[in-house]
């Protein structure tokens, strides 16, 4: 009985997330038609914080193969159950006691905020044979309480992690202020924005532009709109908590 009634659930949690997932890709598809640019330059991920092994296959298996998550030790565990074809990034603060850990276990760090942090993954991933992907956090509202590189320090220290050997810079990522309204979070967007294209245009070796990794549940629809190449939605896809 018990068992039956698990099951129940399991399916209910099943369509819930069918559901939500269905409905972001048309919001994210809708947007960047209303932004005039081509729906297919934008990638949506799903974060999976929190979200149980069961849930994330089931994602998995409707097309959310771009996954994030932001504990080491939280995807590590969750590593073994996931099943299909599926991008792994680590989106969440990265202690350099951590770096050995998950270097080579996801496709992208998005979340390297100094110099310090990249000199770390590039010697853990020489160590390793192998180049890790990363995008430079940008702390784009200033905001005392968030990790991430200041504007104003961006592109020295983008040509210094450039320098790093077993480190390759595929782009930039930013989480805005959690008290800025919309109409502020959108212009932190457009800075963003203009801080990509600037780094672009100048060229700088080992760094490729490909990924501006912004916007989340409640703002993906202005980041669309501001030029991200990348999107981060959990909440609206799995729900605030865990289904069971």
């Amino acid at each position: 009985m018990q068992a039956q009634s698990y099951s129940s659930e399991l399916r209910a949690g099943f369509a819930r997330v069918e559901e939500s997932w269905k409905r972001v890709c048309a919001s994210v598809e809708e947007a960047a038609i209303r932004a005039g640019r081509d729906p297919s330059e934008v990638r949506l991920m799903a974060v999976t914080k929190t979200v149980e092994p069961e849930y994330i296959n089931h994602a998995i298996s409707l097309g959310a193969t771009l996954i994030g998550e932001n504990k080491v030790q939280e995807f590590l565990g969750k590593k073994p159950s996931l099943e299909g074809a599926y991008e792994a990034h680590l989106i969440g603060h990265l202690q350099t006691n951590k770096v050995r850990q998950i270097v080579g276990e996801v496709d992208v760090i998005q979340s390297v905020d100094s110099v310090k942090l990249a000199r770390e993954i590039g010697k853990v991933s020489e160590k390793k044979g192998i180049v890790s992907d990363v995008l430079l956090e940008v702390n784009i509202g200033l905001d005392p309480n968030k990790f991430g590189i200041l504007p104003d320090a961006l592109e020295e220290t983008a040509c210094e992690i450039a320098e790093i050997p077993g480190v390759r810079v595929r782009g930039l990522m930013t989480v805005p202020p959690f008290d800025a309204d919309l109409e502020k979070t959108q212009r932190f967007f457009s800075n963003m924005y203009r801080l990509y294209i600037d780094i672009t245009e100048k060229k700088i070796h080992n760094i490729f532009m490909q990924i501006l990794s912004m916007g989340m549940s409640g703002d993906y629809p202005q980041a669309i709109a501001e030029g991200a190449t990348l999107v981060r939605v959990g909440t609206a896809i799995f729900g605030s908590r865990n289904y069971r």
